[in-house]
């Protein structure tokens, strides 16, 4: 019995890492012919794009590198997203604690308009919102339209700190307040240390989002100076849509960073997403 029991056991285990096996090939075979290519002329990605290349052509991502402007790109999308991570920080924890614990009036009302928030598309509020930016003179400034991001990104980040802090056990709250903290010395010294594996995986589900953003960076931040990498590569369409190993290169030199950021952040956020499933 123990023996049939184990087999069974083994044979699910099997078929698990087989069905993970398949997911991971069909979510990396694209990234890997991307690279693959990206070292190739036009004429051998049109001939074979799954060969392997036979010569290097480097030159391709100083093409790349140059076209694209990622000089001023990358500068750009960190401004962009390291003012919208902070942004998203400070004022999601903020609204996340007074809601776990219904310490304002009316706060189901709040969690209510948060959540229609998120059903609500953004393309209604762009016309207005340019209208209004146009007018202060803010078309091209990164740190408003990063305010614009985190305004779209805020519920969502909203309910993932509020379950973070629902797991806070109340009584550490209570024993801060019997010996004297204020709000502030609770938030800070108590609740942070706590909800830290919550704050980072919120910067990096919203950095990856901003990283990666178009409709709002491509409406409000004109003009090539203030290009984020996204837009950068976007705009090489035009002039080398036709050369696939300048694409394939710029494209890689894109999605590279995110991808070791990702692999380096990766605990970081599996933790962070395990600790907050607990409540809701």
């Amino acid at each position: 019995m123990a023996a049939a029991s184990k087999k069974k056991k083994i044979g699910v285990n099997l078929i698990i890492h087989i069905v993970l096996l398949i997911l991971a090939v069909i979510c990396l075979a694209p990234i890997a012919l991307v690279f693959i290519n990206s070292f190739k002329e036009n004429a051998e990605i049109v001939a074979n794009p799954l060969s392997i290349p036979v010569v290097l052509h480097l030159e391709n991502y100083i093409s790349a590198w140059e076209t694209g402007n990622f000089s001023v790109g990358f500068i750009n999308s960190i401004k962009l997203t390291g003012c919208t991570v902070i942004i998203i920080l400070i004022t999601a924890s903020l609204a996340g604690y007074v809601l776990s614990g219904k310490r304002i009036k009316g706060s189901g009302a709040v969690l209510m308009y948060f959540m229609m928030a998120m059903t609500v598309p953004i393309q209604l509020f762009l016309f207005p919102l340019y209208y209004v930016y146009a007018n202060l003179n803010l078309i091209g400034n990164i740190p408003a339209t990063s305010v614009i991001l985190a305004a779209l990104y805020m519920p969502l980040s909203v309910f993932l700190m509020r379950t973070y802090f629902l797991n806070v056990p109340r009584e550490l709250e209570e024993s801060a307040r019997i010996d004297g903290a204020g709000t502030r010395q609770v938030i800070w010294h108590i609740m942070r240390p706590v909800v830290s594996p919550g704050l980072i995986t919120v910067a990096i589900l919203v950095g990856l989002q901003s990283w990666n953003e178009y409709l709002i960076s491509s409406t409000f931040l004109q003009g090539a100076k203030n290009f984020t990498a996204t837009l950068g590569f976007l705009a090489m369409n035009g002039s080398y849509g036709s050369d696939m190993g300048i694409m394939m290169a710029a494209a890689f030199t894109l999605i590279g960073p995110i991808i070791v950021f990702f692999l380096c952040t990766q605990r970081y956020f599996v933790d962070g997403m395990v600790s907050g499933a607990v409540k809701g």
